[in-house]
């Protein structure tokens, strides 16, 4: 059974033929959107069916809890790090603040004596320690 390539190619083109026919006629039967339109009150039917069993199953409240359990551990280690995060910040914000005021009290002491103060500007660590701060 020799066959010649063109008799190849005709089998060739007639499987390519079937084979898109096929697949046309799959999409056509799974094309949701198509089926809506054609049937919408067995859609909404459906939908109304589909919610009561999910609300019977209760599915939301077993997905509620796992989801719970499973970021219980996350939220703790979340939490820590936000907590640096806004002691960071705090600690930024202070800074600036305190570093502001010192300016002005110069710019005021400068005005009043004529020459700079003779003041340490002290940054956030040196704070800690309490010492106090003077403008004279």
């Amino acid at each position: 059974m020799a066959e010649t390539t063109t008799e190849v190619r005709a089998d060739i083109e007639q499987t390519r033929a079937r084979m898109s026919d096929a697949i046309s006629e799959l999409e056509r039967k799974v094309d949701l959107t198509q089926k809506v339109r054609e049937h919408p009150w067995g859609a909404v039917g459906v939908a109304f069916g589909a919610g009561i069993a999910l609300s019977v199953s209760r599915a939301d409240v077993k997905a509620a809890k796992v989801t719970a359990d499973a970021t219980k551990e996350t939220s703790s280690k979340l939490g820590e790090a936000l907590d640096g995060v806004v002691a960071a910040l705090i600690a930024g914000v202070a800074e600036a603040f305190h570093s502001r005021i010192d300016g002005m009290v110069n710019e005021v002491v400068t005005s009043i004596r004529g020459s700079p103060p003779r003041i340490k500007t002290i940054g956030i660590a040196d704070r800690a320690a309490d010492v106090p701060i003077r403008a004279d």
